[in-house]
């Protein structure tokens, strides 16, 4: 019989090796090696881990998604840590490839507000995509008004698409590297085409019209994203000018 100890996370008598009232386990084991190689097979396991997530949102994204959010979210990995994971695999290969030097110019004064807000958006994918993921909820909301799904049920959905977009657009970094032919563009449209192809099967994939809403929803959410960047960048420029 185990001697009875107060659990660490909620406070509630323990008897057992885990606490009867949130599971929290009794003892917590050392990180060690083994912990570590544990917790990066438990992201990468296929059965529910990114390798499963990527297989789902690339079959079916509509279908999973919405199981996701309506039935069982233990299945796939959660979509705030997806689109960072997805989003850094894309930054760190661009960091050591330089692809997008060749695509990406900003322009303007280096030391404007501007040029330093899309540097930042640059340089921090994850919550770039999730900022900009706002606007898009925000379009598809409306567009899609009349689907019972509130506004950050779409965000969810956004999570998972954006990021299987980063996921393409570093398929598409590395056989441009391997290639040495220009394919950056073409991920572009390709990446636009999955976007609308996933977001209109979320809610009804077999209306044409969905796909129309799902398209301008898309392009709309990143054209306000980067009209409130400039608006933000051209504002503070101002109050620092004066």
């Amino acid at each position: 019989m185990l001697e009875t100890i107060n659990c660490k996370n909620c406070a509630s008598p323990v008897i057992d090796n885990y606490c009867s009232a949130c599971g929290h386990p009794r003892l917590l084991k050392r990180v060690d090696g083994h912990y570590i190689i544990h917790e990066i097979q438990h992201i990468l396991h296929f059965e529910k881990g990114i390798l499963y997530t990527v297989k789902g949102l690339l079959t079916h994204p509509g279908k999973n998604i919405r199981e996701f959010i309506t039935e069982n979210r233990n299945r796939l990995v959660k979509p705030i840590i997806f689109i960072i994971i997805t989003s850094l695999i894309y930054s760190t290969i661009n960091h050591f490839f330089h692809v997008e030097e060749g695509y990406v110019n900003y322009g303007g004064k280096k030391d404007s507000a501007t040029t330093q807000i899309f540097a930042w958006v640059q340089s921090h994918y994850g919550y770039a995509n999730i900022i900009m993921g706002v606007f898009i909820a925000l379009w598809a909301r409306l567009f899609f008004r009349k689907y019972n799904y509130n506004f950050f049920e779409i965000l969810i959905l956004l999570c998972f698409v954006m990021g299987m977009g980063m996921l393409l657009f570093s398929v598409f970094t590395i056989a441009e590297v391997l290639s040495h032919t220009k394919l950056m563009q073409v991920s572009s449209y390709i990446v636009i085409a999955y976007c609308t192809w996933a977001i209109a099967q979320f809610f009804n994939g077999k209306k044409v019209v969905s796909y129309v809403n799902s398209f301008f929803a898309y392009l709309l959410g990143m054209l306000t994203f980067a009209l409130a960047a400039l608006l933000i960048g051209f504002l503070v420029d101002a109050v620092f000018r004066h």
